[in-house]
C-alpha cells in the first residue's frame, strides 16, 4: 500500500503557507517604511532557476490556476560548507485553489536516475543532480523523470537554520523517537527546549531512525515548524535581524509579490491535503545502494501529480535507471560528485547545465 493519507497536521504544507503568510503580514506589522525592508529582504531571497518555464507561470498564478513546487532541502552552510552539496530532501508540492486542495509528493533522495546533461556520470542519486547543476538540473531531472512541469522552486537551507533558531531564542520539539546524536540525547515524547545546534542534530540524524530519510524529512518539518510558531509573536517578527537570517537561507524563484498573490488566492488549498511518496525497492547501482523505481511506479505518481495540476494523462518520464537497460557504471563518491558540482558551477553560467551530451526525450502534454 502506497503512502497516499491525509493527515490532521500537514506540517510542510503548513510550513510553506505559514511562511507565506509570516512575510506578508509580518511586512504589514511593520508599517510602510519597515514593509519595504521585509519586501527587499524577501526579495533579496529570489534566485532564479535558470531554467525555460515549461508554462507562463506569471498568467497561471494570476489566473488562480493549479501550481507546482518543488522543495528542496540542503544541509549546508554551517561547518564551512555552502549551496554546492546534495539535497538532502525534494518534495513537489501542488496547490489547486479550485478544488481547495494540496498534493505533497516526496522523491526519495536515492532514487536511482540518469541525470540529464551528466551521462558519464550516470545512474546517479537524485539528490546528487543538484550537485552537479545546481537548481536548473535539479528541477530538470524532476521535470524529465515524471514528465510534468515544475513552475517555482524553493531551497531551504538547513545548515543556516543554526542563526535562525539563535536568533529566534530557540525552539521547543517534541522528538519522535528517543536517540543520542553528536553529544545530545532527545527523548521519545519529552517537550524539549533547543538552541541551534541541538536542533541541527536532531533533524540530522538519519541511520538510527526506523523510517530512514523519510523519518529525517518529518524532524526537519518539526524544526522549520516551531520556527514559524516562534516567529508568530510581534517581538520576533519585528526582529529585522530575525526577518532577515530566514529569508538568508532560502533561494526561491517566487518574488514577494508571487508570495502575496499566493497568500490572497490560493490560501483554500489549506482544507484538504493528500500526500505520496515515490516506492522503490533497494538494490546495488553502481557500487552504491539505490532506489530502483518501476516504470509502473513511475506513472502513478505522474498520474496523481497530473491531476491536481489539471493537466491531461500522458506518459511518465524515462531517464530513471532501468536494469534490463543498463550495466552498472562507475559512480563517483560524494566527495567527487561535489567537487564536480563546484567545478562545473564555476565554469559555467548562471545555474546553466554543462553540456556534457546527454539528453533523455520526454512525453510531453503540457
Amino acid at each position: 500500500m502506497h503512502n497516499n493519507k491525509r493527515r490532521k497536521k500537514h506540517t510542510l504544507r503548513n510550513t510553506f503557507l505559514t511562511f507565506v503568510l509570516l512575510v506578508v503580514l509580518g511586512g504589514m506589522a511593520y508599517g510602510v517604511t519597515r514593509y519595504r525592508d521585509v519586501k527587499d529582504a524577501v526579495n533579496s531571497s529570489f534566485t532564479p532557476s535558470g531554467i525555460t518555464k515549461q508554462r507562463d507561470v506569471n498568467k497561471e498564478l494570476d489566473e488562480k490556476k493549479p501550481l507546482s513546487i518543488l522543495l528542496m532541502g540542503t544541509d549546508t552552510g554551517a561547518l564551512g560548507r555552502d549551496y554546492k552539496g546534495r539535497t538532502d530532501s525534494m518534495m513537489i508540492l501542488t496547490l489547486n485553489p479550485k478544488t481547495q486542495k494540496t498534493t505533497i509528493t516526496s522523491i526519495p533522495r536515492d532514487t536511482a536516475v540518469n541525470i540529464p546533461g551528466y551521462k558519464k556520470e550516470s545512474p546517479a542519486k537524485i539528490n546528487a543532480a543538484y550537485s552537479y547543476g545546481q537548481t536548473k538540473t535539479a528541477i530538470t531531472t524532476v521535470q524529465k523523470m515524471l514528465n510534468i512541469p515544475i513552475d517555482y522552486y524553493a531551497l531551504i537551507n538547513m545548515g543556516g537554520m543554526e542563526k535562525v533558531i539563535d536568533r529566534a531564542g530557540g525552539v521547543d520539539v517534541t522528538p519522535t523517537l528517543t536517540f543520542t546524536y553528536q553529544g545530545y540525547t532527545f527523548n521519545k515524547g519529552e517537550s524539549t527546549h533547543m538552541d541551534g545546534k541541538k536542533a541541527l542534530a536532531y533533524s540530522r540524524m538519519r541511520y538510527d531512525d526506523p523510517d530512514g530519510d523519510y523519518g529525517r524529512q518529518k524532524r526537519q518539518r518539526a524544526i522549520l515548524t516551531s520556527i514559524l510558531k516562534k516567529s508568530s509573536s510581534v517581538k520576533t517578527l519585528l526582529n529585522q535581524d530575525f526577518i532577515e537570517s530566514i529569508t538568508n537561507q532560502v533561494k526561491t524563484d517566487l518574488t514577494f509579490d508571487d508570495l502575496t498573490t499566493l497568500a490572497k488566492n490560493y490560501n483554500s488549498v489549506r482544507k484538504n491535503t493528500s500526500q505520496t511518496h515515490i516506492q522503490g525497492t533497494s538494490a546495488e547501482v553502481a557500487d552504491q545502494s539505490m532506489e530502483v523505481v518501476k516504470k509502473s511506479e513511475l506513472q502513478r505518481v505522474t498520474d496523481y501529480i497530473r491531476k491536481n495540476l489539471n493537466l491531461s494523462k500522458v506518459k511518465t518520464g524515462n531517464i530513471q535507471y532501468d536494469p534490463a537497460k543498463q550495466s552498472s557504471a562507475t559512480t563517483k563518491t560524494d566527495e567527487e560528485i561535489n567537487n564536480i558540482g563546484n567545478q562545473r558551477t564555476r565554469h559555467s553560467t548562471g545555474n546553466g547545465v554543462a553540456s556534457s551530451g546527454y539528453e533523455s526525450g520526454y512525453a510531453t502534454g503540457y
